[in-house]
C-alpha cells in the first residue's frame, strides 16, 4: 500500500487537517519537476537557479506544515496531561472514600438501602464504574496520539526523500536531520510514558492486580479500519438477503393469486408496519457503511463503545433475518386455507417475536447493542426529565419517519378487537374514508398549517441540520464551506429530493379528496411510507455530517466521560453561559470565543490564556528536551 493510502486510512478523522498535507506537497514536488527546464533546452546555470528558487519554497511550507504539528501535538499532549492528572486525583479521593466507608459495620452496610444513601455516598458508589470507563477513553486518546505522532514522522521521511530522489539531492535529508528529528513532536517521550502510567494505574487501581484484564479493558480497536467481521457473519448476510429477495417475489405473486381485491388492505396495513422496520434496518446499515467509507466518525458522535458496537453487516443480518421471518409469516396468511392455521395468529406471532427479540435479557443476539437501544428509547420517551444527547433526539427524529407504524400498530389493535374475521370489511374499515363537506374549512385550515409547518421543516433540515446555504460556502455555492462527500452533485440531488418528499402529502390529499379509484389513500400512504424512510436515510448522510465537522472544529476525537459530579452552582454556571449571546458553539469563522474553568471531568479546560501558557510552556519543556 502506497503511503498516501495508508495516511489517509489512519488518520483521526477529527484532525485530518492537522496532519502533514502528504498529497499537496507530492503535488508540488512533482509540478516542479515537469515544469522545470530542460538541460538540454537551456544551461545548466539556470535549471539550478529554477530548482533552488523551488527548494526556497518547498521547506517554507515544510516548515509551516511542522511549526503546526509541533503545536497541535503539544495542546493535545497537556489536555492529554491535564485529563491524566484529574482522573487520577479523582481515582485516589474515590478509593479514600472507600476505605473510609469500609471501616464500618459490615452488617449496618448490608442492612443499609441503597435509597437511604446520601448523594455524595451514591457518588462514590458509581464513580468507580464511571472512571473505568474514563480512563478506557483517556488510554484510546493517547494511542490515538501516538499514532499521530508516527504518521507525521513517516510522512516527512517519505515526502523528503522523494524530494532527494527527483531533485537528485541530499538536502531532504538533511533538513529532516536539522529540523524533523529534533521537533518536539517527535523527540518528545511524555506520550509512551502516559501510556504506561494509565496502563498501571488500571491494572493496579481499578483491575487488582490483572494485567490481562486490564489490558481487555483497555484494547484499542484497529485504527482507521472498521471492526473486523467474522466470515460466517458475511455469510449469514448473504444467506437471509437472497432468502429475503427470493420469498418476496414468493410473495407478490401469491398475492395477486390468492388475494381477493378489497381484502388485501387489512393484510397490507398490519404488515406494513413489519416491512418498514426491515427497510429502515437495511437502510441504516447502508448509512453505517457510507460514513466509514467517508471518515465520517458515527461512533464517536453517537458515544458507541468504541471497542464493540455493530458494523453494517451485523445490520444486514438482523435487517435480512427479520425480512425472512416477514415473508414467511406472510406466505402463512396467504396460504392460512391450506395450512389449517388460523390466519389471525400470523402476524401475532412475528411481531411477538420481534418484540422478545429486542427485550431479551440474556447477553445473546448483540445483547449491548439491544441494551443500548432500549436505554436510548426510555430516554426519548422520558426527556422532558432530563438532558438529551445527540443520540436521544437523532432517535427522535427517526421515529418521526416511522410514525406509519405507529398507526398501523394502532389499527392492528382495532382490528383484533373488533373485527376479527379478515374477510368483512364492515366497520372499521367502512369508516375510513371520510366526507368532509361539513368540514371544509376546518379542512382548509388544515392544508394551510401543513404547507407551513412543511415549510418549517424543510428549513430546518437543510439550515439546521446538514448546515447548508453557509453565506462563507466559498466555491461550495448554496452548500458550507466544508464538505466531506466526494460529489457536491449528491448535496444538490439531496435538497431536491428532501423538497419533493416533503411536501409528497400535497399529491396524497388530492388524489383522496377527488377519489379518483377506490382505495386511493391506502395505496397512496403505501407507496410514500418507504418513501419516508428512505428520505430519512438521506437526511442521516447530511446530519451526522455536519455533526461531525462540528466535532473536527473542537479536534474532539475520543468520547467525554463525566465522573465528578455537578453541583448547583455548577448547574447555575452552566444556564447562565447558555444564556449568553455567545454562550453556545458553532462554526462561525472570525468569533471570539470565551471559555471558563471547566466544572466536570468531561473536558478538563482552563481558561483561554491559562491554556495558552500552558502550551507554551509545554513547548518549550519539549525544545529543551531536544535540545539536551
Amino acid at each position: 500500500m502506497k503511503f498516501a493510502e495508508h495516511l489517509a486510512a489512519h488518520i483521526t478523522p477529527e484532525w485530518r487537517k492537522q496532519y502533514i498535507q502528504y498529497e499537496a506537497l507530492k503535488e508540488m514536488l512533482y509540478a516542479a519537476v515537469d515544469q522545470a527546464p530542460s538541460i538540454e533546452d537551456t544551461d545548466e546555470d539556470t535549471v539550478k537557479r529554477c530548482f533552488a528558487t523551488f527548494e526556497e519554497k518547498f521547506f517554507q511550507t515544510c516548515e509551516k506544515e511542522l511549526a503546526k504539528i509541533n503545536i497541535f501535538y503539544s495542546e493535545k499532549l497537556a489536555e492529554a496531561q491535564r485529563r491524566f492528572t484529574t482522573l487520577r486525583t479523582e481515582l485516589q479521593s474515590t478509593l479514600d472514600a472507600q476505605k473510609e466507608a469500609s471501616g464500618a459495620s459490615t452488617l449496618q452496610r448490608r442492612r443499609k438501602p441503597v435509597f437511604h444513601l446520601s448523594h455524595e455516598e451514591r457518588v462514590q458508589h458509581r464513580n468507580i464504574k464511571d472512571l473505568k470507563l474514563a480512563f478506557s477513553e483517556l488510554y484510546l486518546s493517547l494511542i490515538l496520539l501516538q499514532n499521530y505522532q508516527n504518521l507525521n514522522f513517516t510522512g516527512f521521511r517519505k515526502i523528503l526523500k522523494k524530494h532527494d530522489k527527483n531533485l537528485e539531492t541530499a538536502r531532504g535529508a538533511e533538513w529532516r536531520v536539522a529540523e524533523v528529528e529534533v521537533a518536539p513532536f517527535y523527540t518528545c517521550k511524555k506520550i509512551n510514558q502516559l501510556i504506561s502510567e494509565t496502563e498501571e494505574v488500571v491494572t493496579n487501581e481499578l483491575e487488582d492486580g490483572d494485567r490481562q484484564k486490564a489490558m481487555k479493558r483497555l484494547r484499542v480497536p484497529p485504527l482507521g479500519a472498521a471492526q473486523p467481521v467474522p466470515a460466517w457473519t458475511t455469510f449469514r448476510v448473504g444467506l437471509f438477503c437472497g432468502l429475503f429477495i427470493a420469498l418476496n417475489v414468493t410473495v407478490v405473486l401469491s398475492g395477486v393469486a390468492f388475494i381477493d381485491g378489497p381484502n388485501v388492505w387489512p393484510l397490507v396495513r398490519i404488515y406494513r408496519g413489519g416491512f418498514l422496520l426491515i427497510e429502515f434496518l437495511f437502510l441504516l446499515g447502508i448509512n453505517t457503511y457510507g460514513w466509514r467509507q467517508a471518515g465520517v466518525n458515527h461512533v464517536l458522535i453517537f458515544e458507541l463503545n468504541p471497542r464493540s458496537n455493530l458494523s453494517h453487516q451485523h445490520l444486514f443480518e438482523i435487517a435480512g433475518f427479520l425480512g425472512v421471518l416477514w415473508c414467511l409469516s406472510l406466505l402463512a396468511c396467504i396460504y392460512g386455507k391450506f395450512t389449517y392455521i388460523p390466519m389471525q395468529v400470523n402476524p401475532l406471532i412475528l411481531y411477538g417475536f420481534m418484540l422478545l427479540f429486542l427485550i431479551n435479557p440474556t447477553k445473546t443476539l448483540y445483547y449491548k447493542s439491544r441494551f443500548w437501544l432500549l436505554k436510548l428509547l426510555f430516554r426519548v420517551f422520558t426527556a422532558p426529565f432530563h438532558k438529551v444527547g445527540f443520540a436521544d433526539f437523532w432517535l427522535a427524529d427517526q421515529l418521526n419517519s416511522l410514525v406509519v407504524i405507529l398507526m398501523d400498530l394502532e389499527y392492528m389493535i382495532c382490528f383484533y378487537s373488533f373485527e376479527v374475521q379478515w374477510e368483512d370489511n364492515a366497520g372499521l374499515l367502512a369508516n375510513t374514508a371520510k366526507n368532509h363537506s361539513d368540514t371544509q374549512v376546518f379542512f382548509y385550515l388544515w392544508i394551510i398549517f401543513y404547507f407551513i409547518s412543511s415549510c418549517y421543516t424543510l428549513i430546518w433540515d437543510l439550515k439546521m441540520d446538514w448546515g447548508l446555504f453557509d453565506k462563507n460556502a466559498g466555491e461550495n455555492t448554496f452548500l458550507r464551506e466544508g464538505i466531506v462527500y466526494p460529489q457536491k452533485a449528491y448535496y444538490y440531488c439531496a435538497i431536491v429530493e428532501d423538497v419533493i418528499l416533503r411536501f409528497a402529502w400535497t399529491i396524497q390529499i388530492s388524489l383522496t379528496s377527488m377519489q379518483i379509484f377506490p382505495y386511493a389513500g391506502d395505496i397512496i400512504s403505501t407507496v410514500f411510507a418507504p418513501l419516508e424512510v428512505f428520505r430519512r436515510f438521506v437526511w442521516n448522510f447530511f446530519r451526522l455530517e455536519n455533526e461531525h465537522l462540528n466535532n473536527c472544529g473542537e479536534f474532539r476525537a475520543v468520547r467525554d466521560i463525566s465522573v465528578a459530579p455537578l453541583n448547583a452552582d455548577d448547574l447555575t454556571l452552566l444556564d447562565q453561559m447558555m444564556d449568553q449571546e455567545d454562550g453556545v458553539r458553532n462554526r462561525r469563522k472570525n468569533k471570539q470565543w470565551k471559555r471558563s474553568q471547566s466544572v466536570s471531568l468531561r473536558r478538563p479546560r482552563l481558561a483561554s490564556q491559562s491554556k495558552a501558557c500552558d502550551t507554551k510552556v509545554l513547548i518549550e519543556d519539549l525544545a529543551n528536551e531536544a535540545n539536551t
